[in-house]
């Protein structure tokens, strides 16, 4: 049994049920090159938390139509996961000022 950090149900994340939608942004593949500056963008809109949403979530492995996940997701294997959190903590270190984000998986 896996026990979540997030402060949200995953299914409830994946179909934005009490999450608004704006505050949710799919990703359907991990790639350093093109995902990973995309997610860095999107976690720092998410910090600056202009509305006072309380940040957002960025859901790798998932793939998006028209701002709705595309269910069952694909999902990414557990070493492409390790690769993307490790990219991902150590580019948010890099920002100004750095910034640690909760990561998860399921």
């Amino acid at each position: 049994m896996n026990i979540s950090i997030l402060p949200v149900n995953v299914d409830d994340l994946l179909r934005c049920r009490g999450v608004e939608p704006e505050r949710v942004e799919f990703k359907a593949s991990w790639d350093p090159a093109t995902t990973g500056p995309q997610v860095l963008r999107t976690i720092c809109a998410f910090a600056n938390d202009y509305h006072n949403l309380n940040g957002g979530y960025v859901v790798i492995g998932v793939e998006e139509r028209n701002g709705q996940a595309m269910l069952p997701p694909t999902g990414l294997s557990a070493e492409q996961v390790d690769v993307a959190q490790k990219w991902i903590r150590g580019h948010c270190n890099r920002l100004d000022p750095p910034y640690q984000p909760v990561t998860d998986r399921p």
